[in-house]
C-alpha cells in the first residue's frame, strides 16, 4: 500500500460507504431490476389506444439493455464502491472482519470502547485497523 494523504473529507465519505454497504447492494438490485424491465405492463384498458403511437424499443431488447446497464452512471458508481469494499473486506485478516462487522454491519451504536472489547485489543489497536482498512478502500477506489 502507497503512502497515500487522504483528506478528512475523503475519510468520512469513505467511512459511510461501508456503512451504507448492505443499501448500495439493494439499490444495485433495485437500479439492475428498472433497467432490466423498464416497461411497466399495460392495463387491459380499452379506453387506452394501442398503435403507432406507443413507445417500444425496436431492435435487439438484450442488446440495449446490456448498454443501458452498461452505460447507467449512477449504478456503476455503486457497482465500483461495492467491489472495493467487497475486495478490502475478503482481504482482511479475520480479526479485522471482526470490526468490520461490529463497527459498520451490525445495528447497533457501539462506542470504540465496545468495538475494541468485541474485538479483544486496545480502543488504539481498534482505530489502526479502521485506518488500515479505509486506507485500502481509498486506494482501491483511487479516491484522494
Amino acid at each position: 500500500m502507497q503512502d497515500i494523504k487522504i483528506t478528512k473529507p475523503t475519510f468520512k465519505k469513505c467511512e459511510a460507504e461501508w456503512f451504507n454497504y448492505h443499501r448500495t447492494i439493494q439499490e444495485i438490485k433495485l437500479l439492475e431490476d428498472a433497467i432490466m424491465h423498464p416497461f411497466e405492463e399495460e392495463p387491459d384498458d380499452p379506453t387506452i389506444v394501442k398503435g403507432a403511437n406507443s413507445v417500444r424499443e425496436i431492435g435487439d431488447p438484450t442488446a440495449s439493455t446490456a448498454a443501458r446497464l452498461t452505460r447507467h452512471k449512477q449504478l456503476n458508481y455503486l457497482r465500483e464502491i461495492a467491489s472495493a469494499i467487497e475486495t478490502v473486506y475478503n482481504e482482511l485478516p479475520k480479526e479485522h472482519k471482526r470490526l468490520v462487522q461490529v463497527r459498520y454491519w451490525s445495528n447497533k451504536n457501539n462506542t470504540w470502547n465496545d468495538i475494541a472489547r468485541d474485538c479483544n485489543v486496545s480502543r488504539r489497536q481498534a482505530f489502526n485497523w479502521r485506518d488500515s482498512i479505509i486506507l485500502a478502500t481509498v486506494e482501491v477506489l483511487g479516491w484522494r
